[in-house]
């Protein structure tokens, strides 16, 4: 009787230690395919915001086209504004330094 208690018992011991090694490779698995599966998320997540950064840097730059744009024609306009004004003094003023020449 007890060779065969021993052979149980070794026999229990050796399935556990099979069920140990089946589990532990099943949670080697199990870890691999989280890692890879985390790896693809974050992978497209930084796809995804590489094309976000990409769009927005092109919707930006649009907009600080049009605004230098509509500056720059502003700017145009305020000159030609400034200029006619002062090209209106500039005849004022040769016709006063005339007047004041010849009325000397």
């Amino acid at each position: 009787m007890l060779p065969d208690m021993m052979q149980a018992i070794l026999t229990a011991e050796n399935e556990a230690h099979q069920i140990k090694l089946l589990v532990l490779q099943k949670s080697q698995e199990a870890l691999e395919a989280a890692e890879k599966a985390g790896e693809e998320s974050l992978s497209a997540t930084l796809a995804r915001a590489a094309s976000e950064i990409t769009h927005l840097t092109r919707v930006t730059d649009k907009k600080a086209m049009d605004a230098a744009a509509e500056l720059a024609s502003s700017t145009a306009n305020r000159t030609a504004a400034l200029r006619a004004r002062a090209e209106k003094r500039l005849d004022a003023v040769a016709r006063h330094i005339v007047e004041r020449i010849v009325n000397v």
